[in-house]
């Protein structure tokens, strides 16, 4: 088994040669894909994908780029969409204080409401969070004082001190492409340490190919590549890593399961 938790099938670069794009992913083993929202004119592309493959499943939300654009998308329009059978988690939301594309205020007023849809439609929230890390801490401590709710930070790459934060609050931490890069190397010192039952694996397809790609659009089908550096990395046998991180995905994703 072999999970890309975090990919955007219907981005430019995948989106013109979709099946194709999924038949190379699954001649390498991958078993499902995530196919994320960002904003919500995507939304129903986004499902129409996971509606007509069976091994692709989609999430709604807004993301915090976009969030001046969608004062609209509230916790209650969110909670709706979510309870289509192939909407399995909440995102991508959270903050983004590098490009700042939105006012700050208006991204933590989106990021909470997207946490309390994910705990009301008992779905988890995927997180992003760049530049943001004591914001983002607060925010999940707060809300999970309020009532526990799944959650995963996507394309990790924070500090070690903040990875275990989002440990201690219950979340999953998910590792892309980047962590083959060689300027990576203290995301490499933290992916090592992490405790594979918390961990996954993601492209953020068509971003961030990893090594031997980079440079290239990225593919769900590159996942097996960022799986067999992490598990060298970590020294584990990649079979392993493939089975228990995919395992992972499907536990916090349980609607995958039903």
């Amino acid at each position: 088994m072999l999970a890309d938790s975090h990919c955007h099938l219907n981005y430019n670069g995948l989106a013109e040669d979709q099946q194709a794009v999924l038949e190379r992913a699954r001649a390498r083993g991958v078993t499902a894909m995530l196919n994320i929202a960002t904003r919500e004119s995507e939304w129903d592309d986004v499902l129409a994908t996971a509606e007509r493959e069976p091994d692709v499943w989609a999430t709604v939300g807004i993301h915090p780029h976009e969030a001046d654009q969608h004062p609209h998308v509230d916790t209650a329009k969110l909670v709706a969409r979510a309870a289509h059978p192939r909407i399995v988690g909440i995102g991508e939301s959270g903050l983004d204080y590098f490009y700042d594309h939105s006012d700050r205020d208006r991204q933590q007023a989106s990021f909470r409401a997207h946490i309390a849809a994910a705990r009301q439609a008992g779905v988890p929230i995927v997180v992003h969070t760049r530049d943001a890390e004591d914001d983002t801490a607060s925010i999940l401590r707060e809300e999970m004082g309020k009532g526990a709710f799944g959650c995963v930070i996507h394309c990790f790459t924070g500090t070690g001190a903040f990875a275990d934060i989002a440990l201690d609050l219950g979340c999953y931490i998910s590792i892309s492409g980047i962590v083959t890069f060689k300027n990576a190397r203290d995301l490499q010192e933290t992916a090592a340490r992490l405790p594979i039952e918390r961990l996954l694996i993601e492209t953020d397809a068509p971003f961030l190919a990893p090594v031997p790609h980079r440079g290239k659009t990225g593919e769900p089908a590159f996942v097996a590549d960022t799986a067999r550096f992490l598990a060298d990395l970590r020294g584990e046998e990649v079979e392993h890593l493939q089975d228990v991180t995919a395992r992972n995905f499907h536990e916090l994703f349980a609607k995958t399961l039903m």
